[in-house]
């Protein structure tokens, strides 16, 4: 044989016929979902609203994940320092990027300050979902039938995911 020549593929009419022909399997490797993208800003509806000076109600908005810098500036405010609860009031003015028609450098620490408790409450809720958690759903039971199945807890329009 020369050298770089290719080996003669053998006859397949000169293979044994006493062995039976074996199928060969192919299995497909499972086809995986595809991981959701990360999501930085969760869309939220207040179960009251800000009411603002002039009398606007603002009942939704938006709120992102939290950054270490977010949780740590704060540490260095006065009116933290002098009141720990008052951590979540700048803490969660940091994180909301808009509140109705009130984008990201109009939310301030008066802004909060001014929500009723239970949109405060709904707000500190969503947060900890979300930075702890990743999502604002939530496992719940019908007490009728006892079916379990998830809720979005953030709001939204009727129909919504």
């Amino acid at each position: 044989m020369l050298r770089g020549a290719p080996l003669p593929l053998p006859d397949p009419a000169e293979s044994t016929p006493d062995l039976p022909a074996v199928p060969v399997v192919v299995e497909r490797a499972p086809v995986l979902p595809r991981p959701e993208p990360l999501r930085t800003v969760f869309e939220f509806e207040l179960p009251r609203g800000y009411l603002d000076g002039s009398g606007v109600l603002h009942k939704t908005g938006a709120m992102r994940l939290a950054t270490a810098r977010d949780e740590l500036l704060p540490l260095y405010d006065d009116k933290v320092r002098s009141n720990p609860a008052y951590l979540t009031v700048v803490l969660l003015a940091r994180v909301i990027t808009r509140l109705g028609t009130l984008e990201d450098d109009e939310v301030r620490s008066s802004v909060v300050e001014n929500l009723f408790a239970s949109d405060l409450a709904f707000l500190q809720d969503l947060y900890r979902r979300i930075n702890t958690e990743g999502h604002t759903r939530a496992a719940v039971k019908c007490p009728a039938c006892g079916e379990r199945f998830a809720v979005e807890l953030a709001g939204g329009s009727q129909g919504e995911p």
